[in-house]
């Protein structure tokens, strides 16, 4: 890579680093720019040329997420339901580190003024971000929605789902039941969240089987 694109892309990921470092477990509303740029040591033009807006770290953050989701099925794949539980997991994992991300991504996705539209993670950031994997710029990063629909489809020809629905419905079902128990889970401060998490997946499967 370049050394300009090197730059900026370790520059975007320790932002990123920095802002997680920052708010452990706090609200994202209680992140400022201003120490952020003073911690990361840029200017606040600089911020603002890689991210437009400060909620699209939540986006990039998410991003992220997604693509550490990709390394980790290149290496120990996963089929059908095996998948789908695997990504119930994982989200709850996230959202025991870092609630206040979870929850202000979710509330920036419903604002009714964003564009339903995922932060590019470029070739560069992928690299540095996971530095031992080979041709790690070559990884597609798919969507949380995208994960879900293919292992439920996957799930349909294994014949794990015994009743017949369209595979875009049951992938929209699952999307409601794990966003929706985020939810949930912190408005009735619910603990291990791992566990509620796969108690509601576990419901929808029953009476898909």
């Amino acid at each position: 890579m370049s050394l300009r694109k090197e730059k900026a892309a370790r520059l975007k990921v320790h932002t990123l680093e920095s802002t997680l470092a920052m708010i452990g477990k706090r609200p994202f509303e209680d992140l400022y720019v201003d120490d952020l740029c003073a911690r990361v040591k840029i200017s606040k033009v600089t911020f603002f040329k890689y991210f437009p807006q400060k909620e699209d770290l939540l986006l990039y953050y998410f991003r992220v997420w997604c693509l550490a989701r990709a390394v980790e099925l290149s290496s120990h794949p996963k089929e059908g339901l095996q998948g789908i539980y695997y990504l119930s997991d994982k989200l709850s994992e996230e959202c025991e580190r870092h609630p206040g991300m979870m929850l202000s991504l979710l509330g920036y996705l419903a604002d009714v003024k964003r564009a339903p539209k995922p932060f590019p993670v470029k070739a560069e950031e992928k690299v540095i971000l996971h530095p031992k994997i080979e041709n790690i710029h070559l990884l597609e990063i798919q969507s949380l929605d995208q994960m879900l629909e293919k292992f439920t489809l996957e799930a349909v020809f294994r014949k794990e789902f015994t009743k017949s629905s369209a595979t875009r419905e049951i992938t929209n079902l699952l999307m409601t039941i794990l966003l929706g128990s985020i939810v949930t889970s912190h408005i009735n401060q619910i603990s291990p969240i791992r566990f509620f998490f796969r108690k509601n997946i576990d419901f929808l499967l029953k009476g898909l089987q």
